[in-house]
């Protein structure tokens, strides 16, 4: 299942390559000049910072942000079931984020438990969609969002997360229609965003970086969902 505080920012220590202060130095004050020099440097690397963040965020404009239609889901057939805004980060992918990566987890539960979670805003993690044993798919949060599942901010900000009811150690848990949906699913995503369909681009929880997560976990048999993700994705085209 998605992991908590995935969308934390990193917190470096001390910068490095802080010099000692050479001896006699003890006392002495920064010149003008140097005060001049670093204050550039700073206005410098703050515009960067600052302009970069623009990139970001120009479609919060009024006008500029993709039409939001309630309850609209992006994969037909999917049902809709919001989860909490806590658990995400409202943005206008793929314009302000390129989505490259599809992220493939199990709930370690129920379909209930995975909404009841997903829709608890002290969870702080969720999924696109969750694939339920019998194939039904729910939509939790638009693909425009940045949904909290990976663990790694990098990884939520490129892919879709799909969460499949059940648990890693029990084979039983992966069936035929779950198997089925799950790829027409996954090749609809790689279509709509001209993701390939190979295992660099499609991957389990447990291959996005810093991950502690084990899911989809050994029962899950990549070779056959590859094959149905290919398939679906050819019938498509």
């Amino acid at each position: 299942m998605g992991e908590t505080q995935s969308d934390q920012e990193d917190r470096t220590a001390k910068p490095p390559g802080t010099a000692e202060k050479p001896p006699g130095s003890a006392g002495r004050h920064p010149g003008r000049r140097a005060l001049l020099i670093g204050g550039a440097v700073a206005a410098v690397g703050t515009a960067v910072l600052a302009r970069d963040e623009l990139s970001r965020l120009w479609w919060r404009v009024p006008g500029v942000e993709k039409p939001r239609t309630p309850g609209a889901v992006d994969f037909p057939g999917a049902t809709w079931v919001a989860a909490s805004s806590a658990n995400y980060r409202r943005a206008d992918r793929p314009d302000d984020y390129a989505i490259d990566r599809v992220v493939i987890h199990v709930t370690q539960g129920s379909y209930a438990s995975a909404v009841k979670a997903f829709q608890d805003p002290g969870h702080q993690a969720a999924a696109h969609y969750i694939v339920r044993q019998r194939g039904d798919i729910t939509q939790m949060i638009r693909e425009l969002d940045v949904a909290f599942h990976a663990g790694n901010r990098s990884y939520n900000e490129r892919s879709v997360g799909i969460e499949h009811e059940g648990f890693v150690e029990r084979k039983s848990s992966f069936t035929d229609v779950m198997y089925t949906n799950s790829a027409r699913l996954t090749a609809e995503i790689c279509r709509r965003y001209g993701i390939s369909v190979d295992r660099e681009h499609v991957i389990g929880h447990v291959e996005v970086p810093g991950t502690d997560h084990t899911d989809p976990g050994r029962y899950w048999d990549w070779d056959r969902y590859m094959t149905l993700v290919r398939r679906a994705h050819r019938t498509a085209a």
